[in-house]
């Protein structure tokens, strides 16, 4: 499981990676059109990503131990959204052996 999760979110990474560049480099984030922006599936889908978002740093602050790594992966949560969550789940899932249970991914880490 530790290895379909590691490529999953790789793909996730190079996915997101791509399509960001792709978008970056035909108009500026602060280009987009109010019409776009007041849409309410546009507005709905924003609400929807960043509970997600808020979700996933719920796992975070229960994993990590100090403030300043929560602070630090709040903020980047917030800026990159899916960017940073397949970056901090592989770093989790690169810190355990491919032989890991996913119970060793998911859990808070142990005092060192």
């Amino acid at each position: 499981m530790i290895w379909f999760l590691r490529i999953y979110f790789l793909a996730v990474l190079a996915a997101m990676l791509s399509v960001t560049t792709w978008a970056s480099l035909r108009q500026s984030l602060l280009a987009i059109p109010a019409e776009v922006t007041g849409n309410p599936w546009f507005i709905a889908t924003m609400f929807d990503a960043y509970f997600g978002f808020l979700a996933f740093f719920i796992w975070i602050a229960y994993r990590e131990r100090g403030w300043l790594p929560r602070v630090a992966w709040f903020v980047a949560l917030m800026l990159l959204g899916n960017i940073a969550m397949a970056i901090y789940a592989l770093v989790a899932l690169f810190r355990v052996p491919a032989t890991a249970s996913l119970r060793d991914v998911l859990l808070k880490k142990e005092a060192a």
